[in-house]
């Protein structure tokens, strides 16, 4: 038999090892990504949020999983342009250092960049994806691989509001037709979750991109009971309060709301394992609203600010933020959480001192500014493929945007729009004619085109398509929808050089190749034009699905 110190000594030692594999597990990561999600959830409504469209839209998944965690409420996008951003975010890294992951068609993912899911993947974590993850030709033009795709269930979520109706008027009851859909997602993440490995720690990415255009017409009030009416006096002044726009409104929220849906399961799926309390949870999305002035590929904030809650293991929760935050910043989080080194080449900074303290409000006194920008999304000019490069710094008090090409057009050529050939509202809508081509196709955009050489919405038309000065300057306190530029008022000089001078530091510091050589890397091939005929290529019947589709190389989602 043997001695009782002997067997104490054996006893302690098994808990030592105990205590110490307790302490070296590993958090799982739970990273839930919208297409064009933008800041829309009920819980922005709340406090200084109240009286806009947040007052409309609800979410109640999302409010309940950022209320456990903390909400930030100056959150930004690199680029509001989907695949910069999601360069950005992965990588770690301003959009300007992905080489042709700054630009949309055409972009290439460069292997060569360290990015958070293989760095995982090489630290023992299982990972893999559903629907959206970076941009055109994923998985194999992206960090992860065929193999890591979990969609087998299906897809059809991602055009909620069609095939929820195509399903309605075949017969199916609305509640068994978004169970349905629901059902699909649910179904891949149970996938993904039954393909690891004993004890691993995962890091699943969903990303569904039925936020992003296009919806159907009526959806939000049809399925979600939505009115768009409720709209009415809540719309920031750069988006027309007539029913036509609000109706459009109307049909994204009901958009934003089949994501709170798939949200909802995804973390009922999360606690049935058992880990929930070992999981970190960050909800965004990757840019504004998609197909409305000010929003999608604009550096306004309806354009950059989006939805951010962090939660789980570590997270201090029961806070609301006032910390400026990039979207950048993701990636760092995400390695220190799982314990690993953050390569120097990225910019971001880890979110964690702000996750771990007590405090509200501004938690880090350096994170009071965030750098956004963009270059080419889709534009399609006459002669070129030209991008339309601009660069902004933003504190709780102003933003400064510079426009590196104010001579051109910020939303894409006019030419239709000065010609015999302009579009009707249909064509516009289902987008046989292109115009603003980096503004999406919908009922908003055809609306005031269909206005703008009327007295009463001429001047509209040209404030949100027209070209900009080189400078604009925005006093968010007193102009918090950014209406009035400043950037000529003597007032404001000190202001406007001060915020110059950080801007150009940081673009200077992190190496923007707009800086260099008046531009010479984006404005050349491939990240500019000539490409072949676009205008010809995006008309035309056939591959290109002129006439009524997005055309090769714009895949649904981007």
């Amino acid at each position: 038999m043997k001695h009782p110190a002997f067997l104490l000594l054996t006893l302690l030692s098994i808990l030592c090892i105990s205590a110490a594999a307790a302490v070296e597990k590993k958090p799982n990561i739970l990273f839930l990504f919208a297409d064009d999600w933008g800041k829309y959830a009920s819980i922005y409504a709340e406090g200084e949020g109240a009286g806009g469209i947040n007052d409309v839209v609800a979410t109640p998944n999302f409010d309940r999983i950022a209320r456990e965690g903390v909400l930030f409420r100056n959150a930004h996008v690199s680029a509001p342009s989907c695949t910069p951003c999601r360069s950005a975010l992965l990588t770690g890294q301003h959009f300007w250092r992905t080489n042709t992951g700054a630009i949309l068609r055409g972009a290439v993912w460069d292997a060569t960049l360290p990015s958070y899911p293989l760095l995982l993947q090489e630290a023992g974590y299982h990972i893999g994806y559903t629907h959206k993850v970076w941009g055109p030709g994923t998985p194999s033009n992206s960090p992860f691989t065929k193999e890591q795709n979990y969609g087998k269930r299906g897809g059809k979520f991602n055009q909620f509001s069609q095939n929820v109706t195509t399903m309605v008027s075949g017969g199916t009851s609305l509640d068994e037709a978004k169970k349905m859909l629901l059902n699909e997602t649910r179904g891949n993440f149970q996938d993904f979750l039954a393909a690891r490995g004993e004890g691993e720690p995962f890091s699943y990415w969903f990303g569904p991109t039925n936020v992003h255009r296009k919806w159907i017409k009526g959806s939000g009030k049809a399925l979600w009971g939505i009115e768009p009416d409720l709209l009415k006096g809540k719309m920031p002044p750069f988006l027309p309060d007539v029913p036509e726009v609000r109706g459009d409104m109307a049909d994204y929220l009901g958009e934003v709301a089949a994501w709170d849906a798939g949200i909802g399961v995804i973390l009922e799926e999360l606690e049935k394992t058992g880990e929930r309390e070992n999981t970190l949870i960050v909800i965004s999305g990757d840019h504004g609203a998609p197909g409305f002035p000010h929003g999608k590929c604009n550096l306004y904030g309806f354009g950059t600010n989006v939805a951010l809650s962090v939660t789980g293991p570590g997270v201090r929760g029961g806070r609301v933020v006032d910390d400026f935050a990039s979207l950048t910043d993701i990636a760092p989080t995400f390695l220190e959480a799982a314990g690993l080194p953050v390569p120097e080449v990225m910019t971001g900074r880890s979110l964690w001192p702000v996750l771990k303290s007590e405090k509200s409000g501004l938690v880090d006194e350096t994170r009071t500014v965030v750098y956004t920008g963009r270059e080419r999304h889709v534009e399609i000019a006459r002669s070129d493929y030209s991008p339309y490069p601009q660069r902004a710094i933003r504190t709780a008090d102003h933003v400064l945007i510079v426009n590196f090409r104010p001579d051109r057009y910020p939303l894409g050529d006019h030419y239709l729009l000065d010609s015999s050939e302009t579009p009707s509202v249909d064509d516009l809508e289902n987008e046989t004619r292109v115009t603003l081509p980096d503004e999406d196709a919908g009922p908003t955009k055809a609306w005031l085109v269909g206005v703008r050489d009327t007295p009463e919405w001429k001047a509209h038309f040209d404030w949100v398509y027209g070209k900009r000065p080189k400078y604009e300057l925005y006093d968010l306190k007193k102009d918090p929808h950014e209406t009035t530029n400043l950037a000529d008022d003597s007032a404001y000089a000190e202001v406007k050089d001060e915020l110059e001078k950080k801007l150009m530091a940081e673009l200077t510091r992190t190496g923007d190749p707009r800086l260099i050589e008046d531009g010479k890397f984006f404005e050349t091939p491939p990240m500019a034009g000539p490409i072949n005929d676009e205008r010809e290529f995006w008309e035309k019947d056939g591959k290109g699905k002129g006439k009524g589709g997005k055309g090769k190389g714009k895949e649904k989602g981007e």
